[in-house]
């Protein structure tokens, strides 16, 4: 940095003193010594910064703070995660100034609709990236960022958008290029170790979740297993879309992680069979065979001791065991009991060989199995003596929830901000409305992508005030004393490292980005020291008048209220049970895989509203299940001969269909189901059973079972009598 004033090395010592005050500081903190990660985060965070503002400087881009702001954007707490934000946020940006060189021309003499044109842009943008909701979602969000940030102050100067769209790529892709080496190659944070610790955190909430279910455990504690899988699969999730960016050399296989998810999301529902059939075999007039009775019993132990050395064999041997169980109970049932003992050892053998395959496939992950290959590595995962009572073979992975409509009400609600914030300032003439525009479309961007972004805009705006506070004092005292690069960097250390540890820590993260965004905008981070007062303050009241702004906006057209959401995804839940009992909807590992999403949707929701929502969770597991097994028994009765013998009539599959369409109706828009229609669905159930089982038809066995499936779903948790003796 070149100023008028003389060299002054005693400022350079001054600023590496308070360097070592700022970290002496933090260490002494109890809450931030022991989070070296953060630490450490910052730390390289601004060597990035350093790094990519010495070369703005040297490559002579107008505004090198840009490439400051940048770091701080893409930087993330793990090589991975930081490349594949610069990738995307580097699509972005090129998507985005294309996107605004194209539209400003075209309106150069009408501002309004130029203006609007802009704010219908950003809207698409944040409409795209609410229904990706992966970590491709940020190239979207790129885009409206930098069609706001370019555009709206070239509305009024459309000569130079080309010029200022082409330098402003230059000073982010310098910006992104640093971030991503610093963080690769200076003491890289691996994903791929992240991903597996968080992936054997999962597997123990499983095996704790079946060890409820098989001592038939109820009531709060299986709830709260079942919530932690379905926020563990979410996270691993997060976890996994970053790994093909890992700097290792190799990574888990894709396929191989779809189907260690498919085989846990199956587990959450499963288990809730386990226990509702235990519970009822054990609280009923039924009897719990011996034979059953030993399995449970071995299943337990098996599931507990997690570390065994011979866990596969007894594995396999359990699974064995309990298929024949099933197979023999079955043939020789005579009573609702005997069937609901071949039902509950079949749900045995399938969860213990859903646990069996995430083990070895968890296995196969840590020991860098996938370098083997796809088949290879599935092959491996399943035991041939296991493999047959899995109910789905493909892979399918996480399946994200995504509504239309709610993202097209978030997206309007942005572009109806931003029209309004650009009346104002065309109809007043402010000369910094189009910097205090642009800075609202980029709040509308960055933020909206949650129900509620006003109180993350609060949180940077508080931010912001820090970083106001701390520009000033930069601008105007401390760098005109600075006379090289140096000491410009040992000055801004103490605010930025600070300011950076605070940015690892997910509660203080937009208070953070408040800081680190302003410093480098405000205090005139150029060539040359420019010293305007003026300029400031007016880009200081630009700010806080669009982020206020921001606020009232984003609350008023942005914000979907929680109790709102909630039965949002509760209506569309039923909407889904209901085609899937009219033998509509996706396959089996899709709609569980949907239906974990859903659910580790409704969890932060389920906090923040300010109403009592105790059966909500149970309500979507409800739902699960019973889309699950109509669609399991509409795919079986269809195929029912009409010949079902001369006791039926050839009327078993009609009866069956009837069966499902009367579940459908209840689960219809606006039907109140009362505990008779509950009670009339179990006879119905109770009777296509008896039929069923005095039929000589070659599905009988099946049809048992998923009339039974069907029944548990249908029935409140585990309290269902069965007092039909056929």
């Amino acid at each position: 940095m070149r100023t008028e004033q003389p060299s002054n090395r005693l400022f350079a010592i001054t600023g590496i003193a308070a360097i070592g005050r700022a970290w002496s500081l933090q260490f002494r903190m109890p809450e931030l010594r022991t989070d070296a990660d953060a630490l450490l985060f910052s730390a390289k965070s601004f060597a990035a910064a350093m790094l990519a503002y010495y070369i703005a400087l040297r490559a002579g881009v107008p505004k090198p703070s840009w490439a400051i702001v940048t770091v701080y954007i893409v930087s993330q707490n793990s090589a991975g995660a930081s490349l594949s934000r610069g990738v995307y946020r580097f699509v972005g940006t090129i998507v985005g100034a294309v996107a605004t060189v194209a539209i400003i021309p075209c309106f150069v003499n009408d501002p309004i609709v130029c203006s609007v044109v802009l704010a219908g842009w950003i809207g698409l943008c944040l409409y795209l990236s609410l229904l990706d909701r992966t970590a491709r979602a940020y190239a979207f969000v790129l885009s409206g960022y930098t069609a706001s940030l370019i555009g709206f102050p070239g509305v009024f100067d459309p000569a130079a958008i080309f010029d200022t769209a082409s330098v402003r790529v230059q000073e982010i892709s310098i910006g992104i290029l640093c971030a991503v080496l610093v963080h690769r190659f200076v003491l890289p944070k691996r994903m791929t170790g992240q991903f597996t610790a968080k992936l054997s955190a999962t597997l123990r909430d499983a095996r704790r979740l079946a060890e409820d279910a098989l001592r038939g455990s109820s009531g709060q504690a299986i709830r709260r297993d079942r919530d932690w899988l379905a926020g563990d699969l979410l996270a691993l999730q997060g976890l996994a879309a970053h790994l093909p960016y890992d700097p290792v050399p190799v990574k888990p296989n894709r396929q191989t992680l779809q189907l260690i998810h498919d085989r846990l999301a199956q587990l959450l529902p499963l288990a809730t069979e386990v226990e509702d059939r235990i519970h009822a075999l054990r609280t009923g007039d039924h009897r719990l065979p011996d034979d059953l009775t030993g399995l449970l019993d071995g299943a337990g132990h098996w599931v507990a001791a997690a570390d065994a050395a011979d866990r596969d064999a007894v594995a396999i041997r359990l699974i064995d065991r309990a298929k024949t169980v099933r197979t023999r109970m079955a043939a020789e049932a005579m009573t609702v009991g005997d069937r609901l003992a071949a039902n509950l050892a079949g749900h045995l053998a399938e969860m213990i060989g859903l646990l069996h395959e995430c083990d070895r496939l968890e296995r196969i992950i840590v020991r860098r199995g996938a370098r083997t290959g796809t088949r290879t590595a599935i092959a491996a995962a399943r035991p041939p003596d296991a493999a047959l009572h899995l109910r789905s073979r493909r892979a399918t992975g996480y399946v994200y929830h995504r509504d239309p409509w709610m993202a097209a009400r978030s997206a309007l609600g942005a572009v109806a901000g931003i029209v309004i914030g650009c009346a104002f300032w065309i109809w007043s003439a402010w000369p910094e409305g189009g910097l205090a525009v642009s800075i609202l479309g980029v709040c509308c961007a960055l933020f909206g992508n949650v129900d509620t972004p006003a109180p993350n805009v609060v949180k940077y705006m508080v931010g912001s005030v820090a970083g106001v506070a701390i520009s000033l004092v930069y601008s105007f005292v401390i760098l005109p004393r600075v006379t090289d690069f140096a000491g410009l960097a040992a000055v801004l250390a103490p605010a930025f490292l600070i300011a950076g540890s605070l940015q690892a820590r997910p509660p203080t993260t937009y208070m953070a980005l408040g800081i680190t965004l302003t410093i480098p905008i405000l205090s005139g981070l150029g060539a040359t020291y420019a010293g305007d007062f003026a300029g400031w303050l007016n880009s200081v009241i630009a700010l806080f008048a669009a982020t206020g702004f921001a606020v009232v906006s984003m609350g008023l057209f942005q914000t979907i209220p929680a109790d709102a959401a909630i039965g949002r995804l509760l209506r569309l839940n039923r909407r889904d049970v209901r085609r899937r009992a009219l033998g509509g909807g996706s396959d089996e590992a899709l709609w569980t895989s949907l239906m974990i999403d859903r659910t580790a949707l409704l969890l932060p929701r389920l906090r923040l509203s300010g109403r009592s929502h105790p059966d909500v969770l149970d309500d979507t597991l409800h739902h699960l299940r019973v889309g699950h097994a109509a669609s399991r028994f509409y795919q079986a009765i269809r195929h029912v001969d009409g010949n079902d013998g001369a006791n039926n009539d050839g009327k078993i599959g009609c009866d069956g269909l009837e069966l499902l369409t009367a579940i459908a109706l209840r689960f219809g828009p606006g039907y109140r189901a009362g505990p008779s229609d509950a009670i009339a669905l179990h006879r119905r159930i109770e009777a296509l059973m008896s039929r069923i089982a005095d039929s000589p038809i070659a599905d009988r066995v099946l049809l048992l079972d998923l009339l039974i499936d069907l029944r548990f779903a249908l029935g409140p948790g585990g309290g269902v009598s069965w007092k039909n003796d056929r």
